[in-house]
């Protein structure tokens, strides 16, 4: 499979010993494709066993997770925690509640952190966490109950300097608040143990916006490298309508750039000439019947039920905002053959492996996520700063420090690929530069 046996002993003992983990072994693979061109040139990653150590978790937590609905019948989850990698900092990762969520898929999500959080040149470790808990369709009182009982587990793993979850798919301020509340009521301690908090109990100004702000930004910085373009005139897919999705549409509207197609869990909908984001975003934040009620604003607006159909609509630049594997290869030959010329990752891994290199094949630049999608954890890594100083900086501030991040993620990117005489290959980039921080890390801390 890899020229290297060494990266084949790797890839077949995490198959071996991780049977059914599709995700965690997708994202291991796509990681050691770029692990080929830093091996032969650099024997200490064998010597030191650092690909071994990588694809072990630190330690692995999962625990039952019973609550209470409003017809007074008791529930069962499972929750979990992956602490994956301290290396270069705390833990660092959100909580995804969702009821595909799996071992599988936290490893995954946890194995992308460790790259994304040292990517970002903050000193954060990575790690994730979540449960099977869906809270869509539940009450306030139900959403309180489970997070609740979810803390009363997860709180003895955590700390300010130990292990420091966010938000995810699922968890957003209102989850976020009633995790901190009882961890603060079971620890009676009032510390940055949690990012995405309400602005009213440490919470920091933009992180609300910053994945999909940031993944803006990362983007004019491929358009103007790759292209020397910008969004002014670019036709634009953004999948998904959660918070990722619609703040960048949002931004990449501000930047010029015209939005013709989004989606959700009931579809996708389409206008070549534009959807309005700012209606999308009204919408979004009080309904999930998105594609209807914005079809009511907008009668001529094309919609179909089959997500997929969204990467066959003509664009210049793609944006998987949804979820993991959501670009397929089909969907890759289609977005092809419509003239895409770049596609940022705005969710963890939503582009297939298979699909990635037909995309990369066929001229098309393609940004992973673990680089373009830093931009939540970037702002995470800030709360936690503003946390640890007792401030709170303005939304100028934040944002102006995004921006800067996501300019020097990029450049990192870039110039690690170009070294490699790869200079489009933005995936290669992101997994070496990620990877050596945290190689010198491992070996600087000896056997541990």
């Amino acid at each position: 499979m890899y020229k290297s046996e060494y990266l084949n002993r790797i890839y077949e003992s995490v198959v071996k010993k991780c049977p059914g983990e599709k995700e965690f072994i997708n994202a291991v693979e796509e990681f050691l494709d770029s692990m080929e061109y830093l091996v032969k040139v650099d024997p200490s990653i064998e010597k030191n066993a650092i690909l071994e150590r990588l694809v072990v978790p630190e330690r692995v937590f999962q625990f039952r997770v019973p609550w209470m609905g409003d017809d007074g019948k008791i529930h069962v989850n499972t929750g979990y925690r992956v602490q994956f990698n301290s290396a270069i900092g705390p833990f660092k990762g959100g909580i995804r509640l969702d009821e595909s969520v799996n071992l599988s898929i936290i490893k995954f999500l946890g194995f992308e952190q460790i790259f994304k959080n040292s990517l970002t040149g903050l000193p954060m470790g990575g790690g994730k966490g979540g449960s099977d808990f869906s809270p869509i369709g539940k009450s306030d009182n139900e959403v309180m109950r489970f997070c609740q009982a979810f803390m009363t587990e997860l709180f003895h793993f955590i700390g300010p300097d130990t292990d420091v979850p966010a938000g995810d798919l699922g968890c957003g301020a209102r989850e976020i608040g009633y995790l901190y509340g009882m961890y603060k009521k079971l620890t009676k301690e009032h510390t940055g143990v949690l990012t995405g908090k309400g602005l009213s109990f440490g919470g920091s100004l933009a992180r609300t916006e910053a994945t999909g702000f940031g993944l803006a930004y990362f983007t004019s910085e491929m358009l103007k490298t790759y292209k020397n373009d910008s969004f002014k005139g670019k036709k634009v897919i953004v999948s998904g309508c959660g918070n990722v999705a619609k703040h960048a549409a949002l931004k990449v509207h501000e930047l010029g750039a015209t939005v013709v197609a989004m989606s959700n869990i009931q579809g996708y909908f389409y206008d070549e000439n534009g959807l309005d984001v700012y209606a999308i975003k009204e919408i979004s934040d009080r309904t999930i019947n998105i594609i209807e009620e914005y079809t009511k604003l907008y009668p001529n607006t094309k919609s179909g039920e089959n997500k997929h159909d969204i990467w066959k609509i003509k664009c210049d630049i793609a944006m998987p905002c949804a979820t993991q594997n959501e670009i397929n290869l089909d969907d890759a030959k289609e977005l092809v053959k419509n003239g895409c010329m770049i596609l940022a990752e705005g969710a963890n891994m939503p582009t297939e492996l298979d699909a990635i290199r037909y995309l990369m094949k066929n001229g098309v630049i393609f940004s992973p996520g673990k680089a373009s999608n830093a931009g939540g954890v970037a702002v995470s890594g800030l709360e936690m700063t503003q946390n640890a100083e007792h401030l709170s900086w303005t939304f100028e501030e934040v944002d102006n420090k995004l921006k800067d991040i996501m300019k020097s993620i990029f450049n990192l990117c870039y110039e690690t690929a170009k070294k490699f005489n790869e200079p489009e290959n933005l995936s290669l980039g992101a997994n070496v530069a990620g990877f050596l921080k945290v190689k010198d890390a491992i070996i600087r801390e000896g056997l541990v």
